[in-house]
């Protein structure tokens, strides 16, 4: 597959491919064709600008073709204004319908997920999605099960006894503290060769957050599976989690409440303004 591909006719010979181009692959000079420097290909990071940047369209990489690319106009990003207020208005939902999400509004979140940034461009996530409420309910009921048995042997050590007060509340009087109800989850996993992992894993979730709850739906991010995953650490791969991955993971679905404002936190920062 070649990795730079341009139609002479469509390139108008402006530049910006090679302007763009972080690593140096592409290389232009006055009328000549932009074109790929040979010792330099092999730190191309796939990162498409070229392709982006391209304003005829005359350029492909790695075998993508820049009509297949959704175009980019004037204003057709959200406005601050927008996005400040949907910043703002994002909550936290603990509370979901019992519904499963619309399978084709599923599949379109985690294909936008290709998209998030990552440390370097190395895009080594992996996701692993519940996308089945039958199926977070059997996973709900062994993590439960597991933990009563464990509470009922007296089995929590100090570090996790939190967890005998969960299991308390979820029997005695039907809190559901770790799943919060919601029938799916996302759970995104980064290998350790990766320039970043953490941070590339907060990243997707993030996005993804952000994405789903455009969309309509209620996410929650799920820290209190770590803590069952140190207990129960035969349930990782089977959550997709490959050993030695860094991984986070958002609970999600229909929301069952509503918010009918924004919260008041601008008070809440700290912000330091630096001079040099």
């Amino acid at each position: 597959m070649s990795l730079l591909t341009i139609d002479d006719a469509r390139c108008i010979r402006c530049g910006l491919c090679a302007q763009d181009c972080i690593p140096r692959v592409i290389a232009q000079s006055g009328k000549e064709i932009p074109a790929t420097v040979p010792e330099r290909e092999g730190y191309c990071m796939k990162c498409q600008h070229c392709l982006a940047v391209c304003p005829t369209g005359a350029l492909s990489n790695l075998g993508k073709q820049p009509e297949d690319s959704l175009p980019l106009a004037d204003g057709c990003f959200p406005t601050l204004d927008q996005m400040d207020l949907f910043v703002r208005g994002r909550r936290s939902v603990r509370k979901y319908q019992d519904e499963n999400v619309d399978p084709a509004l599923l599949r379109r979140l985690l294909a936008a997920l290709g998209n998030v940034p990552t440390g370097a461009n190395r895009c080594l996530l992996t996701y692993a999605v519940i996308d089945d409420k039958e199926v977070m309910g059997r996973l709900r009921a062994r993590v439960m099960g597991a933990l009563a048995e464990a509470a009922a042997a007296d089995r929590f050590d100090e570090q996790h006894a939190y967890l005998a007060r969960i299991v308390d509340a979820y029997v005695n009087h039907g809190v559901d503290g770790i799943f919060r109800t919601a029938p799916h989850a996302l759970i995104v996993s980064c290998a350790p060769e990766a320039a970043t992992p953490a941070e590339d894993v907060a990243l997707a979730l993030a996005y993804f957050e952000l994405l789903a709850q455009s969309a309509g739906l209620g996410t929650v991010w799920w820290g209190l599976l770590r803590r069952v995953l140190n207990f129960l650490p035969e349930l990782q791969p089977e959550l997709g989690i490959p050993e030695g991955h860094a991984y986070y993971a958002i609970l999600f679905g229909v929301p069952a409440i509503k918010y009918a404002r924004t919260v008041q936190r601008d008070d809440v920062m700290t912000v330091q303004t630096v001079r040099l």
